[in-house]
């Protein structure tokens, strides 16, 4: 069983990290550098991996929240609507961040990137 451990100091979660000249496994904080050595040796790692429905769904859903920024410099090039929700992300094998447009449009939901 694994529980999750935080930090004495700033209560921030501890990740595990190696220490390969002591060959000990500690539990440190990314906040304040807090490390103190795991009372067990087992690490569990669990991956979620997002079915293409998924994306497409928190996609949708990007034009309907009204904490991301808009515009009306950019129309859809699909159907034609002035306006569209933006934001920033990494796109998978490329360097730097990548600006993601998504129709407002609520029956079109058509996204595009910035060229």
């Amino acid at each position: 069983m694994s529980t999750m451990k935080f930090c004495r100091e700033c209560n921030n979660i501890l990740y595990p990290k190696e220490d390969k000249e002591r060959k000990v496994l500690l539990f440190a904080c990314r906040n304040c550098y807090h490390q103190e050595v795991a009372d067990y040796s087992c690490v569990y790692r669990n991956e979620v991996h997002h079915t293409a429905s998924e994306r497409t769904q928190v996609l949708q859903d990007v034009a309907a929240d009204p904490t991301l920024p808009r515009t009306k410099a950019v129309k859809c090039s699909k159907c034609n609507h002035p306006e569209a929700a933006f934001f920033q992300a990494a796109s998978r094998g490329e360097e730097g961040m990548t600006l993601f447009f998504v129709c407002c449009n609520p029956s079109c939901g058509h996204r595009w990137r910035e060229s």
